[in-house]
């Protein structure tokens, strides 16, 4: 990236939430920034500070010079105006007063960390789960994965499946929120998701080559 000279787009979503710490979760943009590159970071605070309905984050740029901030800085302006030009504050007041009294900040980090935990520990049981059931397929890309959601890899007719016949919701493309799992329904996930898979295996035509 450094010898085509590509300024990078971040993106920082799940800072806190992925692993559980917000510094092993902010590594790679610190790399980059340690590197010299000068950058844009999308951070968003919807999922980690459970501000969905605030839609609350900030876009930072990384610049070399101060001049080159200033002018980066004039254009975003230019950009802002038509668009919104003055944003609600509430959500932004959330967060300060989280990230700007020390007390709230550490209870907000075990919390995070909490948060986290349950979702590693879900994917783990689902995971589990399935390679036990010797549900047909591979599903140790349910752990590679973070975050809140998960590919689940199935097929449109396997997701339309567990619909219609399980009331699982999701969507067709196989996206699922790991946090409406919990212990008391993930078997129940488990022994749906086996289901469809093995039923569109033997629903599937023979060939009679």
């Amino acid at each position: 990236m450094q010898e085509r000279q590509l300024v990078p787009l971040m993106d920082s979503a799940y800072q806190g939430y992925a692993s559980g710490s917000l510094d092993k979760d902010a590594f790679a943009i610190r790399l980059f920034v340690s590197l010299g590159f000068e950058l844009f970071l999308c951070q968003s605070f919807a999922k980690n500070l459970g501000l969905y309905g605030e839609r609350i984050g900030m876009l930072h740029v990384v610049c070399n010079t101060k001049d080159q901030a200033e002018a980066v800085l004039s254009q975003l302006k230019l950009v802002i105006r038509p668009m919104y030009s003055s944003p609600p504050k509430h959500g932004a007041e959330i967060v300060q007063k989280i990230l700007g009294n020390e007390g709230r900040f550490q209870a907000w980090q075990q919390e995070l960390s909490s948060m986290a935990s349950r979702i590693l520990e879900v994917r783990h049981a689902l995971r589990k789960g399935l390679e036990q059931k010797g549900t047909p397929g591979t599903w140790n890309h349910i752990t590679d994965q973070i975050g809140m959601f998960s590919f689940t890899g199935l097929t449109t007719a396997q997701c339309e499946r567990l619909i219609t016949v399980h009331h699982i919701y999701l969507l067709k493309s196989g996206r699922i929120s790991l946090a409406g799992l919990n212990k008391a329904n993930i078997q129940y996930m488990i022994d749906s998701v086996d289901e469809v898979v093995r039923f569109s295996a033997s629903a599937s035509p023979v060939s009679k080559l």
